[in-house]
């Protein structure tokens, strides 16, 4: 089956699922903040076909996250590192993490975030850099920017009215 590409739409999940949509990436990802490197080792931490390996790596790369470097000449041999891209991930998957921690394990805590400092448990929380006020769906919400195209803005809009029709909101 081929899979539908979100690269041309205005939001910015789309794209990130563009990117990282696909489990297997996300878990390459993870092993890659692991420490792993070479095909061998996400191939045997994560049981996946050599041929789908291959082809996330190279999705993985294509899209910026991470950076082939050649370990062994003969025979040629690469090794992954993530990039500042891939890098900026990291609160994604310790966030995704916490969530399945507290909704997908039935409370057994298998995996956790820990501070390097101290190996004290962490609880991932999104915040804002400039108040420091939690991001929840109380306290945010999704607007449009300014750089949104004018279809983008008329589909969100029209999202939003039939929200605060349902709900009784008018917006201000």
């Amino acid at each position: 089956m081929q899979r539908t590409s979100f690269a041309g739409m205005d939001c910015p999940i789309a794209r990130s699922l563009d990117a990282l949509g696909e489990w297997w990436s996300l878990l390459i990802l993870r092993d890659a903040f692991l420490g792993l490197a070479r095909f061998d080792d996400f191939q045997q931490s994560l049981g996946i076909a050599p041929n789908m390996l291959t082809r996330r790596l190279k999705r993985l790369t294509e899209a910026g996250l991470l950076e082939r470097h050649a370990y062994s000449q003969r025979p040629l041999r690469h090794e992954y590192r993530l990039t500042a891209a891939g890098r900026d991930v990291f609160p994604v998957l310790a966030a995704l993490g916490a969530w399945g921690g507290r909704h997908a394990t039935g409370g057994k805590v298998l995996v956790q975030v820990a501070g390097r400092a101290d190996g004290q448990p962490m609880d991932p929380v999104l915040v804002d850099r400039r108040s420091g006020t939690p991001i929840t769906p109380e306290t945010a919400e999704f607007r449009l920017g300014p750089d949104a195209r004018p279809a983008y803005r008329d589909r969100l809009a029209g999202i939003l009215d039939r929200r605060n029709s349902r709900d009784g909101n008018v917006p201000a």
